[in-house]
C-alpha cells in the first residue's frame, strides 16, 4: 500500500474520531493524530466542526497544536512551547519530520549545518541516521546524502498541508510554469 493510500485511511479515521468528540475529549484525539507514525496531513481534522469549536475555549491549545502540525516546524514549537501542550516523544519525532518536509519545499539542497540547527541534532551521524531511518525509510523524502559537501540533496518530498493564503501563490506558480514551458 502506498503512502498516499495510507494517508487517506488515517485521515478518514481521525476525522471520524474528531467528529464524535468535543471539548476536552478532543485532546486525546489530537494527541493520537499528531503522534501517529504514518499521518502527515492535518487540515481535514482541523476542518471538523467540533475541532473548530475549540477556538476561544480553555481547550484551544489543541486546535493550536493541530495547526502547528499542519503548517509549523520544530522551531515554531520551541518558540511557542509555553502556549502549547508539552509534546510526547512521538510528537517531537513527527514535528521534526514535518520540519524536513518544510525545508525541502524551499530548497532542494539542504546543508547539514542548517538541518542540525533546525532539528536540534548535535552531530552528522545523528542527522544522517534521522534522515535515513525516520524520513527516507518512512517514505516522506527521497534523496542523496552527500558527506563530502555536507548536504542532503532532495529528490522527492511529500507535500504538507497548504498554509492559509498559500493557494493563490501556488496557482500563480503553476500558471507561470504552464504558460512559460512553451
Amino acid at each position: 500500500m502506498d503512502i498516499e493510500q495510507r494517508q487517506a485511511e488515517h485521515i478518514e479515521y481521525f476525522v471520524k474520531q474528531a467528529s464524535t468528540h468535543n471539548g476536552a475529549s478532543l485532546a486525546n484525539v489530537v494527541t493520537q493524530a499528531t503522534s501517529h507514525s504514518s499521518l502527515f496531513a492535518f487540515s481535514e481534522i482541523i476542518a471538523v466542526p467540533s475541532v473548530h469549536e475549540l477556538q476561544g475555549t480553555e481547550n484551544s491549545v489543541y486546535l493550536d497544536l493541530l495547526k502547528l502540525f499542519a503548517h509549523g516546524t520544530w522551531s515554531d514549537y520551541k518558540s511557542n512551547a509555553g502556549h502549547l501542550p508539552q509534546l510526547v516523544p512521538d510528537q517531537i519525532l513527527k514535528l521534526k519530520q514535518l520540519t524536513v518536509l518544510t525545508l525541502a519545499e524551499i530548497n532542494k539542497v539542504l546543508p547539514y549545518d542548517m538541518l542540525m540547527q533546525e532539528l536540534d541534532v548535535t552531530n552528522v551521524r545523528e542527522l544522517e541516521d534521522f534522515l535515513i531511518n525516520e524520513c527516507m525509510y518512512v517514505g516522506i523524502v527521497r534523496g542523496k546524502l552527500d558527506q563530502l559537501r555536507r548536504c542532503f540533496e532532495v529528490q522527492f518530498a511529500a507535500g504538507r498541508d497548504l498554509r492559509p493564503g498559500q493557494l493563490g501563490s501556488m496557482i500563480q506558480t503553476l500558471t507561470n510554469w504552464y504558460y512559460f514551458r512553451f
